[in-house]
């Protein structure tokens, strides 16, 4: 499985839709899983979600394992993770409204799922406490160096992505980072 794929103007336009962004984030954190499987853990039905897998499949987002027997089909996700550039749907309307979309859907799931993690970490061992949480800092940077840096976080993020996979103390955690302009967030 490839690690990231880049989203052309189609997928990013199939991508986003509630039900699909939400399928293909269960079978990457999940792994894989059948319709009725997925319909079950997103509380939607099967109808919608084989649609719905059929669609994000015609854009290479997900895949049929090919482990499945009869119609019943085993989705997996086509790449751990996917990007883009905002430059690659200037001038097409539609891709770019699916975009805005998209990319605000990312910050409330991150800010939902930050809300739950605040919700327990108390029953947590204070060295995960410790170890995870919210940071914030200001740079002065110009575009190209801003772009480095999201290189180089991209880079970190990669070398550990696997790091813990043979620690039965290992747990899955999640890596968000989000860049902003100041300038335009002032109240």
């Amino acid at each position: 499985m490839p690690t990231n794929i880049r989203l052309d103007s189609a997928a990013i336009r199939v991508l986003a839709h509630p039900l699909r962004s939400r399928l293909l984030s269960a079978l990457r954190l999940y792994g894989p899983a059948t319709a009725t499987e997925l319909a079950d853990h997103l509380s939607t039905n099967t109808g919608a979600t084989s649609y719905h897998l059929r669609k994000l499949e015609a854009v290479g987002l997900v895949e049929d394992t090919d482990e499945g027997e009869g119609k019943r089909r085993v989705w997996r996700a086509a790449s751990q993770s996917h990007s883009w550039e905002p430059s690659d749907f200037e001038g097409d309307d539609d891709a770019e409204t699916s975009l805005s979309w998209l990319t605000r859907d990312y910050v409330r799931t991150a800010a939902e799922q930050m809300e739950r993690w605040m919700d327990i970490q108390q029953s947590w061992p204070v060295e995960w406490r410790d170890a995870l949480g919210v940071g914030d800092d200001v740079v002065k940077v110009t575009a190209a160096q801003a772009r480095a840096m999201q290189e180089e976080l991209i880079e970190v993020v990669a070398r550990y992505r696997h790091a813990g996979s043979e620690d039965p103390d290992a747990k899955r955690v999640s890596v968000w980072h989000m860049m902003h302009p100041l300038e335009v967030a002032r109240a």
